[in-house]
């Protein structure tokens, strides 16, 4: 997004980041988390859950700014997201799997998955 003008406090202003967890299997379909997301980070699986509906994936990860908007919205508490720092994003980056980052940021592996 472009501004026509620089905010004052741009330098003040840290903003969060986050990591999105989708619970497949609890997932409906119902394309909430997608529609509401303020930054269109979430799209729908080509690939289908036990339940047989497509759950949502994340497409881009580090455009996620921890809203919690689609924990909020999820009528089946399928998803979720945690605060990351920039340290810990970085290293998420690196290691790219979700249950060795997980293991790093809450010593154990994320039962959800």
């Amino acid at each position: 997004m472009e501004f026509w003008r620089v905010p004052l406090d741009v330098d003040e202003i840290q903003i969060t980041r986050g990591i999105v967890y989708i619970i497949e299997n609890r997932c409906k379909g119902c394309g909430y988390c997608i529609q509401f997301c303020p930054r269109q980070i979430l799209e729908f699986s080509p690939k289908f859950n036990q339940k047989g509906y497509h759950p949502p994936v994340v497409k881009n990860s580090d455009d996620c700014v921890n809203c919690h908007y689609c924990e909020i919205i999820c009528p089946e508490f399928a998803i979720y997201s945690v605060e990351v720092s920039d340290e810990l994003s970085d290293s998420y980056n690196e290691i790219g799997d979700d249950n060795e980052f997980n293991e790093e940021v809450n010593g154990k592996s994320n039962p959800h998955r």
